[in-house]
């Protein structure tokens, strides 16, 4: 499995215009190639009076899918592009479908290329990206008085207190980066002196959204 990996935050689309040409630019999670084809199909049905639906997609773990197709466009200058502005950004399980509204004036072939990359690279900046990250649920259980002390020991860690269960003690429940779950422990049995005990939960992806650059071409 993954120790981390990025993908859209959620699915969705936005719009430039480019010399009077409208780029809609539609993105959706995916995770099979059939997922990546019905998605492209039914987005050619909605926009049947387009010009294109140029298409690019990436999908598994390693990226083991990449697809993309010009779809009437001069060869090179849609599909392509798209395709590279998703791995450069290293993500993962998202097709995107551009479809572009001619309006009148022809943009060259390094013109289209930059349009299509743009419109890609914009909707991305919209909707957002996760990084995805395989965390362990680790459960602590102490008694009141050390409570304080793994607070402000969280509070200074990269570890994420997810909930605070009080009873005849307390438990604790942490997300740890897979990695880090054996160090997480001996740094907290450290904090506390040994009082503390330890059950494992499982170990699952956690998403949070992240800030990053975005790559795009000046139109």
């Amino acid at each position: 499995m993954l120790e981390s990996y990025f993908t859209i935050r959620s699915d969705g689309e936005s719009e430039i215009e480019i010399k009077k040409s409208r780029f809609i630019c539609a993105l959706k999670r995916v995770y099979s190639e059939e997922e990546a084809k019905a998605f492209i199909a039914q987005k050619k049905k909605e926009h049947w009076k387009a010009n294109h639906n140029c298409t690019a997609f990436v999908i598994g773990e390693k990226s083991d899918i990449q697809r993309s197709s010009d779809d009437g466009e001069p060869s090179g200058t849609a599909g392509i592009p798209m395709l590279e502005v998703l791995k450069k950004q290293e993500l993962i399980n998202v097709v995107a479908v551009v479809t572009r509204y001619f309006g009148g004036t022809k943009l060259g072939s390094g013109g289209l290329i930059r349009a299509y990359s743009h419109a890609v690279s914009h909707a991305l900046a919209k909707i957002g990206l996760v990084e995805g990250k395989l965390q362990q649920e680790i459960r602590l259980t102490i008694n009141y008085p050390n409570l304080g002390t793994l607070q402000h020991f969280m509070e200074h860690k990269p570890y994420t207190l997810q909930d605070t269960i009080y009873g005849e003690q307390v438990e604790i429940i942490c997300l740890v980066d897979e990695p880090n779950a054996e160090q997480f422990m001996a740094e907290v049995t450290e904090q506390l002196n040994g009082q503390v005990a330890f059950k494992e939960g499982d170990c699952s992806y956690h998403e949070q959204p992240i800030i990053k650059k975005e790559h795009t071409n000046d139109i």
